[in-house]
């Protein structure tokens, strides 16, 4: 089986791709690795809010859909997070530099809707929190940049 790259599976680029590389998937599960950056977008040179470790998550689970549909042989389509009812985090900032595994496992996907657990782990950081999301197998790929 190929090994992707993270962009071939997802439909971002430049500053918003937020993903580094893919360490493991099934058909329920999605590993990747995050290296914690500061582009200008999110941060403040030092250290990123914590609650971009929902973008985080939500770029893993696009990433499973991707390696999904290329699998199956389909181009790659838009997804879109609908929220969370509650993202815990015991930490309020992660530091630039530091790398994260995120986790999401599906726990429910119906007609283009799915609800994701995901997890963030490194050393001393835990984030958790169930994902809402919509990916429509009509939706227009259009990549997301900045």
């Amino acid at each position: 089986m190929k090994n992707f790259v993270v962009e071939e599976l997802i439909p971002h680029t430049g500053k918003m791709m937020l993903l580094n590389r893919i360490i493991g998937f099934d058909e329920e599960n999605m590993v990747a690795e995050v290296i914690v950056r500061d582009d200008g977008l999110f941060g403040d040179g030092d250290t990123v809010p914590a609650w971009l470790g929902m973008e985080y998550m939500a770029q893993t689970i696009a990433a499973l859909g991707g390696m999904k549909r290329r699998l199956a042989g389909k181009p790659l389509n838009l997804g879109f997070l609908l929220g969370t009812r509650r993202y815990d985090c015991n930490v309020g900032t992660f530091a630039v530099g530091s790398a994260l595994t995120v986790s999401v496992k599906r726990l429910i996907q119906d007609q283009g809707l799915g609800v994701f657990d995901c997890r963030i782990t490194a050393e001393g950081i835990s984030a958790a929190a169930k994902l809402n999301v919509y990916q429509p197998d009509s939706a227009i790929n259009r990549v997301i940049s900045n």
